[in-house]
């Protein structure tokens, strides 16, 4: 079977016509390899026309066996799901094995937060009297005042954002669009950095319209705020194992916990679906106690 002939028909589907990110094209099309590795350390003779149900369901057995977790076992599937939609569509097969492969029940694990008092330590952590102070300090501002997932933090624009009305222009996952309130605070720190700071950096070409910059005048890459976030953690004595989505579920728990409405947090989220909300903000069990006191009749 000459897999890779279908695996590079199947990215370019996943860029085209589903506008992911290289990311998610990478980690479907790696999922989509474990398959094909499993028929090969099995010897079986198969071709895609005859993979059966069956098949797939001892290939789960298999992963199961090396130790992949539930959560692991389920994303395996989603990108094989995909995989042979992708082969339907394009009338490589003529069934879809995939259709009654079923997903393991992942429990729904609550996401790390922090406290408000945590969130003004990190940030306060922060030197501002060093060159890379003020940018890291309207950076974690940002991200936590919007709640951006990182890409979307490092591939924010100055043409991004409408100072007089507080709102930027996020793109998210599949370049969807979606307009945040963005904070006094963060306004502010944003335009000390690129009125004191940023203005005194040579740019790379192309780099000119986005915020956050390197010391090589380049935008920042995920890995770097990744390593920043853990650098402020140890500098404000947070022993939470975080990363800048705790920043994000800690935006959307506050938000929640402070009364705000879950359709408009996920709107904010850029979240397709409700359910995924939900997951991001956890409530904890005094929230739900005062709900419950105040707003239900037998209370």
């Amino acid at each position: 079977m000459n897999s890779q002939s279908y695996l590079k028909g199947f990215a370019a589907y996943l860029k085209l016509e589903r506008s992911l990110a290289q990311n998610s094209i990478n980690a479907y099309i790696n999922d989509v390899e474990k398959l094909f590795q499993y028929f090969e350390a099995n010897n079986k003779d198969i071709t895609l026309n005859t993979i059966k149900l069956k098949d797939l369901r001892e290939f789960l057995i298999w992963l199961n066996d090396l130790g992949a977790e539930a959560s692991t076992q389920a994303r395996v599937i989603s990108g094989i799901k995909s995989f042979f939609m992708y082969l339907l569509q394009e009338e490589i097969i003529v069934n879809n094995p995939s259709s009654l492969l079923e997903t393991p029940k992942i429990a729904r694990k609550l996401p790390d937060t922090l406290s408000v008092h945590e969130i003004d330590l990190l940030i306060g952590s922060i030197d501002a009297s060093k060159p890379d102070g003020m940018r890291n300090k309207a950076m974690m501002e940002v991200l936590y005042g919007c709640g951006l997932r990182v890409s979307e933090l490092t591939d924010l624009k100055i043409s991004d954002i409408f100072e007089e009305s507080e709102f930027i222009k996020v793109v998210g996952k599949g370049n969807k669009e979606r307009i945040v309130p963005i904070g006094a605070t963060a306004l502010k720190l944003i335009k000390i950095y690129m009125e004191e700071v940023r203005v005194h950096a040579t740019i790379k070409r192309g780099n000119e319209d986005y915020i956050f910059l390197n010391r090589f005048g380049a935008k920042l890459s995920r890995i770097a705020i990744f390593n920043l976030i853990k650098s402020l953690a140890v500098a404000a004595g947070i022993k939470k194992s975080i990363s800048p989505h705790t920043l994000r579920h800690s935006f959307a728990t506050h938000l929640i916990e402070g009364g705000a409405d879950l359709r408009a947090i996920q709107e904010m989220l850029g979240h397709a679906s409700i359910t995924t909300t939900e997951i991001y903000t956890h409530l904890d069990r005094d929230y739900l106690k005062t709900v419950i006191t105040e707003f239900h009749p037998r209370a």
